[in-house]
């Protein structure tokens, strides 16, 4: 039996427990080195706790242990019988919106967390509204500190049932609210004997059996170009191949394709994979690709079917999370890097400002800051083969890069491309 992987995020408001509940996840599951768990144990006593505090196993910054907040996302993986787990523990401060935008954009899952006592507040609206900018397919309600409130079901319900409404005003497609206690494990690996009114699944037992759709090709396909392969040896005087990781779809020998943004079209004469010729290759695999035609190609360069390619556009219009500390302004140079291709770009427009609390857009900022999601139009000195992010989370996302120092400015979904 083949065991897939599921990709899922943590996100929260600060002290509701994430930190807490990724470490109980781990430690019932039996995850944790025994050095691993010797060294949180170490911590905790000199703090004076008499039991480990399992939000140490997720904490990995120095300054998180001393402060005793999450600040950087904290990647895990473990793995149970039934399927193997990339975790992403992402901090719950509101100036670190942007780990949290870095640790859901590959995710398959988001658990939100919410404290008993307080319900849901702006940063779980926050948290939702991003992963439903970010089209996480699922997201799970995990309201934590149950025994803070006696295990009460009502409490349980209104906090599921506006949570659920707004989730689902934002287009989240699957909601699944569960009540827990990360301190005490109630409902995390273990059912609980404290919440008999709940039936549903733990927190582990949902994240085993959740869908996990990782089929990428159904989509149209797309492989950008790596680099060029031309051994010019006496044993393959002639081979000239193109190598690359597949971004979507699948590709076969014999298949008309184009190169863009060139628009030159040739057919597929063969395809290498693991050094052995191939006739169908589909993503995820990097493999190389042999064309019938003598074509210019270089890195950056993207070949599609001749029957599904996308448009060429030098006017994006996207929305993008601003992760650097300087502003994003109006007038901005910049690099864009899309797959493979990074090509030089001017921010035309910045039109509106995003209130993730309600998704309205304040229109006209100006500039954004750390943080901020925001619409913008960027215009690119190079013509852009760009998919929309709805179709595609691979080929519809690209980053915007200060020139002068090479740092990393904003993450980016297309939203629409214009013609050139």
């Amino acid at each position: 039996m083949t065991i897939d992987t599921l990709r899922f995020a943590t996100a929260g408001s600060v002290d509701d427990g994430k930190s807490t509940l990724v470490g109980r996840l781990l430690y019932d599951s039996k995850s944790v080195l025994t050095d691993h768990l010797e060294a949180v144990e170490h911590v905790s006593r000199s703090r004076g706790q008499d039991a480990p505090d399992l939000a140490l196993l997720t904490d990995g910054l120095r300054a998180e242990r001393e402060q005793g907040i999450t600040i950087d996302v904290a990647y895990r993986y473990f793995a149970t019988a039934r399927r193997r787990f990339i975790l992403a523990d992402t901090p719950g401060h509101v100036q670190y919106t942007r780990n949290m935008v870095t640790g859901a954009s590959t995710a398959d899952l988001a658990v939100v967390l919410v404290d008993a006592r307080h319900g849901v507040v702006e940063q779980t609206r926050r948290h939702a509204a991003v992963a439903a900018l970010l089209r996480v397919p699922h997201v799970v309600l995990a309201v934590n500190k149950m025994d803070l409130v006696d295990y009460a079901e009502p409490v349980f319900a209104k906090i599921a049932e506006e949570f659920t409404a707004y989730a689902g005003e934002l287009g989240v497609p699957e909601i699944t609210g569960i009540p827990i206690s990360a301190l005490a494990g109630d409902n995390v690996v273990e059912p609980s004997a404290h919440m008999d009114w709940y039936g549903g699944p733990t927190v582990l037992e949902h994240l085993e059996t959740v869908p996990v759709f990782h089929d990428l090709t159904a989509g149209d396909a797309r492989f950008p170009v790596q680099y060029v392969i031309r051994p010019r040896s006496a044993a393959h005087p002639d081979y000239r191949g193109y190598a690359g990781q597949i971004a979507a779809g699948a590709f076969r020998v014999g298949e008309q394709v184009t190169v863009l943004p060139s628009g030159r079209t040739s057919t597929i004469e063969g395809i290498d994979a693991l050094g052995e010729a191939v006739d169908l290759a589909h993503a995820p695999q990097s493999v190389t690709v042999r064309l019938r035609d003598d074509v210019d190609i270089a890195r950056g360069d993207l070949i599609a079917p001749l029957s599904s390619a996308p448009a060429l556009s030098q006017d994006v219009t996207a929305l993008v999370c601003h992760v650097a500390d300087q502003p994003l302004s109006v007038g901005q140079r910049v690099l864009l890097k899309h797959t493979t291709r990074t090509v030089k770009a001017i921010v035309k427009d910045i039109p509106s400002r995003l209130a993730l609390d309600d998704l309205s857009h304040h229109p006209a900022p100006g500039r954004l800051v750390a943080n901020d999601i925001g619409r913008v139009v960027v215009r690119t000195a190079e013509p852009l083969a760009l998919d929309t992010y709805a179709d595609s989370r691979r080929t519809g996302s690209f980053l915007l890069i200060d020139p002068a120092d090479g740092t990393t400015l904003a993450a980016g979904m297309a939203e629409a491309a214009g013609a050139s």
